[in-house]
């Protein structure tokens, strides 16, 4: 019998996981964004990428889950750019997520292939390329939730020397950025 309490409500531990990204901009600053739906967070927008693999380094990861998630074969990953915790739930188990976002360049372009199993085994809903302003602008929570600042940033003053570290979302965050209050 389904006592409708979920395990990260019920206080259960969470369990260290590795996860990489991939901030793919085009030749504009626009950045490619999937929403994603996930069982404790809801539906929210993010770059690319996922779980990392036993053996797997963080770029072949963010390199793996982008073509996976893209069926783009040609994006090379680049340096480093962010840091990130965040909990989330995966298949029932309650994760505290440690994720490196990586940069990558590439032209704005549709997604090759059938991915329709993919998408719907990593709940994928849908796809587009945000400008500066529609990530700005937009209202759809984002993960992480500093992402509209980010293209900015890269654009005016290239990757950091030093991957910026955005801290740690408590579980179940997922909020709307707001340019005037961050």
């Amino acid at each position: 019998m389904d006592s409708g309490v979920r395990p990260w409500q019920a206080g259960a531990m969470r369990i260290p996981g590795q996860a990489a990204r991939v901030a793919v901009l085009d030749p504009s600053g626009a950045i490619f964004l999937l929403r994603y739906d996930n069982e404790e967070v809801g539906a929210h927008g993010a770059m690319p990428g996922g779980g990392t693999d036993p053996g797997e380094t963080p770029p072949r990861a963010a390199e793996r889950e982008s073509r996976e998630e893209t069926g783009w074969t040609d994006t090379e990953v680049g340096p480093l750019f962010c840091l990130w915790e965040h909990d989330v739930t995966r298949a029932g188990v309650p994760v505290r997520q440690h994720e490196h976002i990586h940069l990558a360049h590439a032209p704005r372009r549709d997604r090759v292939g059938d991915l329709t199993a993919s998408h719907m085994a990593d709940r994928i809903l849908r796809w587009r390329w945000w400008t500066p302003d529609d990530v700005i602008g937009d209202t759809e929570p984002l993960w992480p939730p500093q992402l509209p600042g980010l293209p900015a940033g890269l654009r005016r003053d290239g990757p950091p020397a030093v991957p910026i570290d955005l801290g740690h979302v408590p579980k179940g965050t997922v909020r709307v950025w707001n340019p005037v209050t961050g």
